[in-house]
């Protein structure tokens, strides 16, 4: 919708939150990151029931296992330089949220949906990456990927065909 027609339904009570207009770059951000559902994997305690806000996007004690592939644990998001993303820079985000692919050349497991999340534009990835850089940094060192032929030394989820 173009920026008059949000302004003429703002004027007349038709809107019932904020446009995208109205929204600095940082609640965008904030925003993607909740209907992406980014919490859902990326913090302490989410997989146990009980979410570790506090260490809010700080990464998964508990990982996934993807037959074949290994267990891999969701990473720490936050900016921290040893443990997250700290020394990436909003373009390496961007890259690795649509297309999977880390600064260091390495693929995302495929349970990481960056084949939708690359669908974002290119304002919504800016905003994204500009969020999760702003955001404290947390200090948590995730377990390891696993092989598939190692012994994992955390818990992880895993997915049990029926019989």
């Amino acid at each position: 919708m173009r920026p008059i027609i949000w302004a003429t339904l703002a004027a007349f009570g038709l809107l019932s939150g904020p446009s995208a207009f109205a929204q600095t770059q940082a609640q965008r951000g904030e925003y993607l990151v909740t209907i992406m559902d980014c919490t859902g994997c990326h913090t302490p305690g989410t997989f146990l029931g009980k979410p570790d806000m506090q260490r809010y996007l700080g990464g998964s004690e508990v990982g996934f296992q993807i037959p074949g592939l290994g267990i891999f644990y969701p990473p720490n998001l936050t900016p921290d330089p040893e443990t997250g993303l700290g020394k990436w820079s909003e373009a390496d985000i961007i890259k690795a949220v649509r297309t999977g692919v880390r600064p260091d050349g390495r693929q995302l497991v495929p349970i990481m949906p960056y084949h939708s999340y690359g669908k974002l534009t290119d304002e919504d990835a800016r905003a994204l990456a500009s969020f999760l850089k702003s955001l404290k940094p947390v200090r948590n060192q995730v377990p390891g990927p696993v092989g598939a032929t190692e012994k994992p030394s955390a818990p992880y989820l895993t997915v049990v065909m029926p019989q």
